[in-house]
């Protein structure tokens, strides 16, 4: 039951982060940087398709991804179109993750010890969910500061 609404959520998050990359009207400002904002939204994009791609697609689903964490923050000029490209990938590999993760898998461990101890599915899942919402909160926000 949880996983469904987990499915729903992550969907809906996925598709909102498509709208906001897509609705800069500067290709260049996705990369902008300035003063106390040291991430671009380029950079946040780039961070949360790799965050999720390694620990839901790669651990969860048992897709192939080599994560490249050093480029999410500091690659640049990588295009709006392949970004989006990039999101609707990472949709299909998350949607298709947790529709094949047993509902009884949630209770049980995680693969990873990603803080330092043992988490269970939900726990990690829930915090993904969060960290997910965060950053789309700082890209929505960079636009409207920083798309001029």
């Amino acid at each position: 039951m949880i996983l469904n609404d987990l499915i729903r959520l992550f969907e809906r998050d996925m598709k909102r982060m498509k709208v906001e990359i897509d609705a800069y009207s500067k290709e260049q400002n996705l990369w902008k940087v300035d003063q106390k904002i040291t991430n671009s939204a380029g950079n946040l994009c780039l961070h949360l398709i790799g965050n999720m791609s390694h620990f839901v697609g790669k651990e969860i689903g048992g897709f192939h991804y080599v994560r490249d964490r050093d480029f999410e923050f500091a690659g640049k000029n990588v295009p709006k179109a392949t970004l989006i490209e990039m999101i609707e990938k990472l949709e299909n590999v998350i949607t298709a993750s947790l529709e094949g993760l047993d509902e009884g898998m949630l209770e049980k461990d995680y693969p990873l010890e990603v803080f330092g101890g043992k988490m269970s599915h939900n726990y990690f899942l829930i915090h993904l969910l969060g960290h997910f919402s965060y950053h789309l909160g700082q890209i929505n926000y960079h636009r409207r500061l920083l798309d001029k």
